[in-house]
């Protein structure tokens, strides 16, 4: 009944992106003239919600780069500089291991070119490579035209031209940030850990008696509270916009993956937990509060609003940290997120304040304050010290430094994780500890947790992969030893055996050693020859999800099984930019009256018309009569309903 289940799951996956002929960016293109003889070139890509187009200037060994060329072969126009573009959203690809630019909703290029007398029209191309959070296309051609519309005068004219597609309608996209609630969640829950710090929990109490001596009845005090907890969170609301306006939304993510940006960064968070461990407190000058602190005594809304700021000033130095903290993070999202993100921490911060003002009596079902409003604290500076060292780590890693490689990142964090384990089992003491007669039940059940996940990172330093904080340290190949120390290449006590020699054509992937063919042909003969299924993997080399899949679902026992000994794979590579011999160039079946130039096309096609989908990664069984097994599958990133789908299609051989 189980399989039954995950067969039915992998097939209802499977119709939700198959048979499917993806097409997710439209190119516009205009012409601005600058003068008489010289005009900019721009083209438009309208990108779909949730994909992303990549720079002209990717890495090597990245991702395929946006291309654009201009056919000049008659001499009619002069290309002057190189084409130009946005400044689009910069990420530290963890897969790839390198920062990656590319372009999300909509980006413009332009290119300025010198045009003799009569030349109305400029032709070109632009090759594109575009993913998603699940698949990758190939890459895609597309033909540009520029027409040159002149007038008598020099002024300055822009021209739109129709849309290069198929296509009759597009639609504005509106820009879409996958990260704001999670933004909003981590900060809601940092606002939390803030209300429980010696700075802010005590004024609980304090500030409700205030309130509580201010209304005359329950009404009126429930009427303030809500104004108070409103006024709290409006101050916070008012940093973030502050900080987004002041940078601008992009800059804040530009800022935020800039190398220099990120070493100050580090220093920043370095200062914030050392404060957080007791070396000093970060204050606000005390003029400050007590100013604020005048203006609260003269009622109404002005005072109540006075109130909620003198609380902000009082407690900066348990929450300034945090804010500062949660401000840097949001950055690097852009747009909206430090708005969102100081929303969500405000309103942690005003909802137990607004509430106890309003029912005075649940004071009393508080917990004292004591020494473990303190070692909440603490465990927060240790948090904010692992947390800098990433922003280190994505600077080492633009520079190529190799200073803070995967192994010495880890070892880092398993220090840093490691004391902190000590610090709750009480072994180590700070300045601002009371003494610690016995260990409570909630700082034992911390200290395992803390002590399990120091654990579960020492493999790391042998190469284990480290699923749960995989977003945290350098990619595998930024280390020392790439394969792990100790690792055997073979691994997993499986082997090609029943192959004998490697057959030509074929050769082994590493880390795992599984043979595979990068030729259809050839790998069917060698299939027949032998008499095993074939396994077709449409997969590229700039793509994200092929990688995930090969790094964390393969090399799982069951699978690796399968691939290295009861099927014969064949990968089939559609951004492969190697160009086909003389006699294997033929028409393009999907664009009459072009040809294909290289191995990748061909694949590209052979999945797009048989099986009516351009995206990868596309996992197919099939027997020697070239017919499916099972029904196809793509992105499966459950290694339970990968293995039922790959052994549910052999035993169908």
């Amino acid at each position: 009944m189980k399989q039954f289940i995950l067969v039915l799951s992998v097939l209802i996956f499977s119709l939700a992106g198959y048979s499917q002929v993806l097409d997710p960016v439209k190119w516009t293109t205009s012409v601005e003239k600058i003068s008489d003889t010289e005009y900019h070139l721009i083209s438009t890509a309208i990108v779909d919600q949730g994909w992303h187009l990549y720079s002209q200037n990717v890495p090597e060994n990245g991702p395929i780069p946006t291309t654009f060329v201009y056919d000049d072969s008659e001499g009619g126009f002069k290309i002057i500089g190189n084409t130009e573009e946005e400044e689009g959203h910069v990420v530290d690809d963890p897969v790839f291991g390198m920062e990656i630019k590319f372009f999300e909703n909509k980006a413009t290029f332009k290119q300025k070119v010198e045009v003799e007398a009569g030349e109305s029209s400029i032709s070109g191309f632009v090759e594109f490579m575009v993913c998603d959070d699940s698949r990758c296309l190939p890459p895609t051609e597309v033909d540009l035209t520029f027409q040159l519309h002149k007038d008598s005068g020099n002024r300055l004219e822009a021209v739109e031209d129709e849309v290069i597609d198929s296509s009759t309608h597009v639609e504005e996209n509106q820009e879409e940030n996958k990260g704001l609630f999670a933004i909003f969640f981590i900060a809601f829950l940092s606002g939390f850990a803030a209300l429980l710090t010696p700075c802010v929990f005590p004024m609980i109490p304090m500030t409700v008696s205030f309130f509580t001596k201010q209304s005359k009845n329950k009404a009126v005090g429930i009427k303030n509270a809500i104004i108070y907890g409103i006024c709290i969170i409006v101050i916070y609301l008012l940093l973030g916009i502050a900080v987004t306006g002041i940078f601008g939304a992009d800059a804040l993510n530009a800022l935020a993956t800039n190398v220099w940006f990120n070493i100050i960064f580090f220093i920043l968070l370095v200062v914030f937990a050392v404060s957080f461990l007791g070396a000093f407190e970060i204050m606000l000058p005390n003029s400050w509060a007590n100013k604020v602190d005048s203006q609260a005594d003269r009622g109404g809304l002005v005072g109540i609003f006075f109130m909620a700021l003198a609380l902000a000033i009082v407690s900066f130095s348990c929450t300034g940290p945090i804010v500062g903290t949660l401000l840097v993070e949001a950055a690097s999202k852009g747009g909206l997120a430090p708005v969102i993100g100081m929303f969500g921490f405000s309103l942690a911060i005003a909802l137990p304040f607004a509430l106890f003002a309003a029912f005075p009596g649940w004071l009393n079902s508080l917990p004292k304050s004591g020494g473990w409003l303190n070692t909440v604290k603490v465990v927060l500076g240790f948090l904010e010290l692992a947390l800098a060292f990433k922003f280190l780590s994505q600077a080492d890693l633009v520079l190529q430094l190799h200073i803070l490689e995967r192994e010495v990142f880890i070892a880092i964090w398993i220090a840093i994780f490691g004391t902190l384990a000590f610090y709750l089992f009480g072994k180590i003491q700070l300045p601002h500890d009371s003494p610690l007669s016995h260990i409570s039940v909630g700082r034992l059940s911390l200290g395992l947790i803390v002590l399990t996940f120091t654990i579960y990172m020492i493999p790391g330093l042998w190469g284990a992969p480290l699923n749960i904080i995989s977003a945290f340290p350098p990619p595998q190949d930024y280390s020392e030893s790439p394969y792990g120390v100790g690792f055997s290449k073979l691994g997993l006590g499986v082997s090609n055996a029943s192959h004998g020699d490697l057959p030509e054509g074929s050769h082994l992937l590493a880390p795992h050693d599984i043979m595979a063919f990068d030729d259809y042909d050839t790998g069917m003969a060698y299939a027949r020859k032998i008499g095993k299924p074939v396994m077709l993997d449409f997969t590229g080399w700039a793509c994200v999800n092929c990688r995930k899949m090969e790094q964390n679902v393969w090399p799982d026992p069951k699978v690796l099984n399968i691939l290295k000994n009861d099927v014969v794979l064949i990968s089939l590579y559609v951004d492969d930019k190697r160009k086909l011999e003389a006699g294997e160039v033929v028409e393009s079946q999907l664009k009459p009256g072009k040809t294909l130039k290289y191995i990748g096309q061909k694949w590209s096609e052979l999945q797009t018309i048989k099986y009516k989908t351009n995206s990868q990664p596309f996992y197919v069984l099939i027997d020697h009569n070239e017919e499916n097994l099972i029904t196809p599958v793509a992105y499966t990133p459950d290694v339970e309903t990968y293995y039922t789908w790959l052994k549910t299609g052999t035993e169908n051989f």
